[in-house]
């Protein structure tokens, strides 16, 4: 089984016999975020930590994409987009609506979650199943939605 670090520098060797210098410098970046936090931390990172980089690198994309659009720099706003599109080919296959529905019905189940005071013991006890998968602010919705 060969981890996320291991793919996206695979990733990196195959973009470079390509000569695909936009990919080789997202997945340079992607890599010196999750060195740097190994260098910090002085650890490795598991395949979850990794995620949880990958996660954040892509959310950083949408926001620069946000402020360039409201800038009126579309152009930016297309390289970081193309940026997203590559770092986000290592994230998991994405949730269906209805397998997505099950889990937060399942969990409030066995959170035995009654209102909104319960919403953050049942985000929490999602948080390692959607990583990667589903969109924190959407499931955080359904779970309002649900307990209201």
């Amino acid at each position: 089984m060969t981890t996320l670090k291991n793919q996206i520098t695979d990733a990196l060797k195959t973009s470079m016999r390509a000569k695909d210098m936009a990919t080789v410098t997202v997945l340079r970046s992607l890599q010196a975020a999750i060195k740097q936090i190994e260098v910090d931390e002085r650890k490795e990172l598991d395949d979850a930590q990794v995620l949880a980089v990958i996660e954040k690198q892509i959310k950083q994309r949408k926001e620069s994409i946000k402020a360039f659009e409201g800038a009126g720099r579309n152009d930016l706003a297309s390289k970081e987009q193309a940026e997203a599109e590559i770092i986000s080919q290592f994230l998991p296959e994405a949730m269906t609506e209805e397998e997505l529905d099950s889990i937060i019905e399942q969990t409030i189940a066995a959170q035995e979650a009654t209102s909104m005071k319960d919403m953050g013991k049942v985000m929490n006890s999602l948080r390692p199943i959607i990583a990667g998968r589903a969109d924190p602010a959407q499931v955080s919705a359904k779970i309002k939605a649900k307990l209201a």
